[in-house]
């Protein structure tokens, strides 16, 4: 299993980025997603999360902004970013396990098994 995270890119205070996660290799019927992101300097931290697109959890810094979809036919996971901040500023990437974690759980980086190479969004004017 590969995923291929992509659409990040340099975009002004209050625009708006939509990331992408594609999985190749297995159809995930089963599954937590999670977006993690790594500012420089900082250490990789929790960003948003979503269990067979019943359970969504987001950090509370981007609660309101950040969304998350998925696209079963292109077995492709969405992060939407809205009213993005310079402090969104981070390498994210996207991480994925074929188990279904309960919401306290989706957070927990040690339960995805497989990760992306992440994408370098630049919020700045």
């Amino acid at each position: 299993v590969q995923l291929q995270a992509s659409g990040g890119g340099l975009v002004q205070p209050g625009g708006s980025l939509r990331l992408s996660c594609a999985a190749s290799g297995r159809t995930f019927t089963s599954y937590s997603v999670a977006w993690f992101r790594q500012a420089q300097g900082n250490e990789r931290e929790f960003v948003a999360a979503t269990r067979n697109s019943d359970t969504t959890h987001v950090s509370t810094s981007v609660k309101g902004r950040f969304t998350t979809s998925r696209d079963s036919a292109k077995n492709t996971w969405y992060l939407q970013m809205n009213y993005l901040k310079p402090e969104d500023t981070a390498v994210y990437y996207c991480a994925v396990s074929g188990r279904r974690w309960n919401s306290g759980s989706l957070g927990v980086e040690r339960l995805y098994d497989t990760w992306g190479q992440g994408t370098l969004v630049t919020v700045s004017s």
